[in-house]
């Protein structure tokens, strides 16, 4: 698989349940996302993440990342309320098969492409714990810049961790990247 592998985000479908377990399941996967993500990863997890995404309101919020026509991955951007409506927070996870190929950076740009053209937006940003260093550079290849450093923010596996925040202005967006949609 080459470095120009070709991904699709679509909606989620219940027939991803297996392909999303079977790519989810994986230690190094969890070890990097919040702990609401089960581990071990089963395909009635699959199912139950599935049906959630399909009652919520459109337009979409949460992709199925399709290689070969798996499920092998999510993006997701969680919308904010009130004052921060103009804010979106983005998420995202593949599995480990498909790591280093530049795959995840694609995914990312086409997410924030899409986050703009659907919703009022004016941010999009994302916290990675500080021992995350391949999400940093995915985000940064992206066009996103750290703004700060969340001291002793979150705690995963037991040991207290530093968040660094990421965002990604969308009046930057023709500067760092063309649109891809």
């Amino acid at each position: 698989m080459s470095m120009s592998q070709k991904f699709k985000l679509r909606d989620w479908r219940l027939s991803d349940a297996a392909s999303l377990a079977e790519n989810a399941n994986n230690i190094n996967i969890w070890n990097n996302v919040r702990d609401h993500f089960p581990y071990p990863y089963f395909e009635e997890d699959g199912e139950q993440f599935i049906r959630m995404v399909l009652e919520k309101p459109k337009p979409i919020t949460d992709f199925a990342i399709v290689i070969d026509g798996k499920a092998v991955g999510c993006i997701s951007i969680a919308l904010r309320k009130d004052v921060e409506r103009i804010s979106a927070e983005m998420g995202y996870w593949l599995g480990e098969n498909y790591w280093n190929r530049g795959i995840m950076t694609q995914v990312v740009r086409q997410m924030l492409n899409y986050a703009f053209a659907y919703f009022p937006l004016r941010k999009v940003y994302a916290r990675v714990f500080d021992f995350n260093v391949a999400s940093q550079k995915v985000l940064q290849k992206a066009g996103f810049k750290r703004e700060a450093i969340l001291r002793q923010a979150a705690i995963k596996n037991n040991k207290i961790v530093d968040l660094y925040y990421y965002s990604f202005i969308k009046r930057d967006i023709a500067k760092k990247h063309k649109k891809v949609i």
